[in-house]
């Protein structure tokens, strides 16, 4: 458990209220390439991805029976959780109850965790391309204000760690789905910036940027620290990022 590393959000410190954290690859009792693998979906033993799991939600003070899971199916599909529980088919979910923890799995898309602290609302979004060209993140802030009318200048953000534009090579058929803004070329190949387009998601809904916060760190990139779909293939874990207020 000592060689377990928790990534926190900076921004989201200054609210005594709020759990929150970030899992990384170090740690757990799975082995190579697993290694503190949080998911079933992987080829992981059962057995260990429960133990493991254990391992961090312990380290966060939860426990996995107050936890919303959602079986992410890279959509634009969004749920209301009012209490703990697994959705099957969606990337996004928030809620307005206290112990109620929301997850999102990643190993290279974008994962967004978002606060109101007047309010007292949290979401959790997944955003890969599909999800990130479905404007995912920006249907999720305005189904929070509609449903409470909050103000989204209220609302702080993270932006965690996902695989940044040098790694992420897309097909054409992808990449014109996008603005230039979010794209580059080397060598004839396209690559996309999935966490700028996120950004300005969260900026053209209204989020001030002084509440967001961007991590820089690339799935992909890091190796020893974190899990990659891009980088290892069917073979690798998948990090979890929780959030919820107690």
């Amino acid at each position: 458990m000592s060689d377990l590393i928790v990534i926190r959000a900076e921004i989201f410190e200054k609210f005594p209220e709020l759990i929150f954290g970030f899992s990384t690859k170090p740690g757990g009792v799975s082995p190579e390439p697993y290694c503190l693998n949080l998911s079933n979906a992987v080829g992981d033993d059962p057995e260990s991805v429960s133990a493991n799991r254990n391992l961090f939600f312990s380290l966060l003070g939860i426990d996995e029976s107050s936890i919303t899971f959602q079986n992410q199916i890279h959509s634009s599909v969004i749920n209301y959780s009012p209490h703990p529980c697994l959705f099957d088919g969606c990337d996004a979910v928030y809620t307005d109850k206290k112990n109620n923890f929301l997850a999102v799995g990643v190993a290279d898309c974008i994962p967004v965790f978002l606060y109101d602290p007047v309010s007292k609302v949290i979401a959790g979004v997944h955003s890969g391309w599909k999800g990130t060209h479905e404007k995912i993140l920006t249907k999720t802030i305005s189904e929070i204000i509609k449903k409470f009318r909050i103000n989204p200048a209220d609302l702080t953000a993270f932006i965690g760690p996902g695989i940044c534009s040098e790694h992420y090579e897309v097909g054409e058929e992808v990449g014109i789905l996008f603005d230039e803004k979010y794209k580059h070329r080397s060598n004839g190949k396209i690559y996309l910036d999935l966490k700028n387009d996120n950004y300005d998601q969260l900026i053209n809904s209204g989020v001030k940027q002084n509440s967001i916060e961007v991590s820089g760190l690339c799935t992909f990139c890091e190796k020893n620290l974190l899990h990659s779909y891009r980088r290892d293939g069917a073979k690798s874990g998948r990090m979890i990022g929780v959030i919820g207020i107690v």
